[in-house]
Parts: structure tokens; sequence; C-alpha cells
């Protein structure tokens, strides 16, 4: 029987989150898929709970071994995948509706009756799931964020399903880099197709943002989509190990980063410091209609309303640009981001001091208590 669904889930040190994993995928009715596993070197328990479990699924269940990378190892399960769709998922991601798979496809498949000339993406509508308590109001600001159309508001843990004629157009997911490449992905189907929000929930794990917490980790984020937006690699190229590995989390320590991010500054000349700075205020600019839609979603959260589908973020971020897009505006927003970076920094410096060590022979520094 033709397979019509390949779930593709990279995986590294994945062993807590198997068990639930298998059960939700086990639990898919009215869908014929396969589910292929590709393994970046686990070294504790993921491997042995997969090959003991896939002779007892009601799905094929694949493995796959190769090097560490989450494009690398998507691309991998890509070549491999026989479904006329790809649903790329998260290991700590799960589906509460048993028909999450066939409803999914029968939505994609709909709008491409509709729309014969146009090749469809979907992603699922996000829900947070937290090991502590229930959620607060900043967990249901980034569900509400990440049901838009928006640059920089699709990511791979809503799950991204793809026709494979679309992928093999807008594919592979870059491995030159270990960041944004679900987002890069986003970004040429925004350009080659479009993307529809399913109105089905998926839930995935918030044990990465309790575990750094929540404020720290989206800070480093912000420099993270920053730096990738105005083309600036050296910071990444300078910090690595920013995203480790979910095994690896603890609370986030901010100062080696602000205090590399400054080394870095110290390095270059005044006139490039101030193209940077400049690119920067445009792109904090471009993105500053994110502070009214938290003050609505907080206002929503107040009054207990569950997350919308879809925002007025969308309308608003095309009339905020045409009104804001100029030079003035964005020299504006370089001098308050530049003056928020160096009193940030001053602030951690008072807290702790970072403490740095040799990278190999070379004269790059890298900070060893990022995350203490």
């Amino acid at each position: 029987m033709a397979c019509e669904l390949s779930v593709i889930i990279p995986v590294l040190n994945e062993a807590l989150q198997v068990p639930r994993l298998l059960t939700t995928l086990a639990a898919q009715r009215d869908c014929r898929f396969e589910a292929i596993f590709c393994d970046g070197g686990s070294v504790d328990d993921t491997l042995a709970q997969l090959e003991k479990a896939a002779p007892k699924q009601p799905f094929y269940l694949c493995i796959l071994r190769g090097p560490a990378g989450r494009g690398r190892q998507m691309n991998a399960g890509a070549a491999q995948a026989r479904g006329e769709f790809l649903l790329f998922l998260h290991a700590d991601s799960f589906f509460p509706d048993p028909y999450s798979f066939a409803r999914a496809l029968a939505y994609l498949r709909a709008a491409q009756r509709r729309c014969d000339a146009r090749l469809f993406a979907a992603r699922f509508a996000l829900r947070f799931v937290r090991e502590q308590g229930v959620g607060g109001w900043g967990y249901y600001f980034f569900e509400e964020k990440a049901r838009l159309n928006l640059p920089g508001c699709i990511h791979g843990d809503q799950g991204m399903l793809l026709p494979r004629l679309l992928f093999d157009r807008v594919g592979p997911f870059d491995e030159t880099q270990p960041l944004f490449e679900d987002e890069k992905l986003a970004a040429r189907v925004a350009e080659r197709g479009a993307w529809l929000l399913l109105p089905l929930e998926i839930h995935t794990s918030a044990r990465r943002f309790e575990r750094e917490g929540l404020l720290e980790r989206q800070i480093l984020n912000a420099l993270l989509m920053n730096f990738h937006h105005i083309g600036w690699d050296a910071f990444a190229q300078r910090a690595p190990g920013i995203y480790r590995n979910q095994a690896a989390t603890r609370r986030l320590d901010l100062l080696p980063f602000f205090s590399c991010i400054a080394e870095l500054l110290g390095e270059l000349d005044i006139e490039e410091q101030n193209r940077l700075w400049l690119a920067t205020g445009r792109y904090v600019r471009s993105q500053f209609w994110q502070f009214p839609f938290a003050l609505l979603s907080l206002l929503r959260y107040g009054l207990r309303r569950p997350p919308r589908r879809k925002g007025w973020g969308v309308d608003f971020y095309g009339l905020w640009e045409s009104f804001t897009d100029r030079r003035w505006a964005n020299r504006l927003s370089a001098s308050l981001v530049r003056c928020w970076f160096w009193a940030t920094l001053t602030v951690l410096r008072r807290r702790g001091r970072p403490r740095w060590t040799h990278s190999g022979g070379d004269d790059r520094m890298t900070p060893n208590n990022f995350l203490d």
C-alpha cells in the first residue's frame, strides 16, 4: 500500500522523549505513514529504545545514523522518504488529536485543489507544554505569534508539512550552519508557494525555556535573529555551542555572549561598527510591531481567551513597515538599541565576570560558562 506521509524526526540523546513520541505516532488513525528517525550520534538510550520498539509499531519505523546537525539529519531523512508528503517533526512534539495526520493532509489537499497553480506547505498551531506547571503569558504570546504568516514566525517546533514536490523545489535544508535551517526553508517556501496554518494543534515541550529561562533564551534568540537577518556571522562563529542539545541545557548566562559581541565590535573600525548598528536598528525597527501585539496578547491572556488562529499582526506589520521605514526611524532605533546593549552589558558585568578559554591553538576566545 502506498505511503501518504513520511514523518522525519531528527534525534540526538532524546531517550526521555521517545516513549511519548512513539505513543502519539501509534495513535494516529486513517493515514498511511512511515516514521524516519535520523540519529545524529546519540550516546544515551535513544537508539536502543527505537530498535526495540520498531517491530511493535503499527507503522513502518526506519532508523538512520549519521553525523549531528539538524539540517543534515533532516536532509538524510528526506532522501529516504517514500511519502507524497513530508512532515518534519521535533522529537519533543506530539499530537493530542489521533486524526491529526489525516486531517492535516485533507486540509492541505483541499487547498491545493482550490488553487491548482500554487503549492502550499502547512504547519500546526503551536501549544507549549510545560514540565513545571501551567504556562504563563510569555508562552501564550509566543503561541499567538507562531500562528502568524510573517518572517521569523514559522519554525520547526510547529511541525513543517510539505508536499514532496514543493520540498524538491525549495529544499534541501541548509547544512552549513547549526541554526536557522528551518527559518531559511520557511522563507523559500513563502517565495515559491504559501504557508497554511492548520486548524489542528501540536504540543511542543517548553523544556528549553524552562531550564534556560524564558527571558534569557528570548534575548539570546533576538540577538541571533538580528545577526542572521543583517548577515553578520562572526558572532555565531566566535561563540560556538549557542544552541546546545536539550539534554545539556541549564540556566543561561548572557554575560559571555554580550562580552563576545563587545569584543567583536572592538575589532572593527568605526565605519563598520556604525554600519552594523544601523543595520541592527533597521531590523529592530521592523520588528517593533511585536510590542503592541504583545500588549493585546496580554489583554487576551488576562481575559482567558484561547490563542487566536489568526491575528492582526500580519496587517499591522504591513502598515508599520509602510509608515516607519524611514532613515530617521532606523537611525533612532539604532541609537536606542546601542544604548540598550551597552547598558545591559554594564548590568551583567556587575553581576558577575565572564570566564574565557582559548579554543584550540588559535587566538579565538570562547565562553565556557554560558550555561552556568
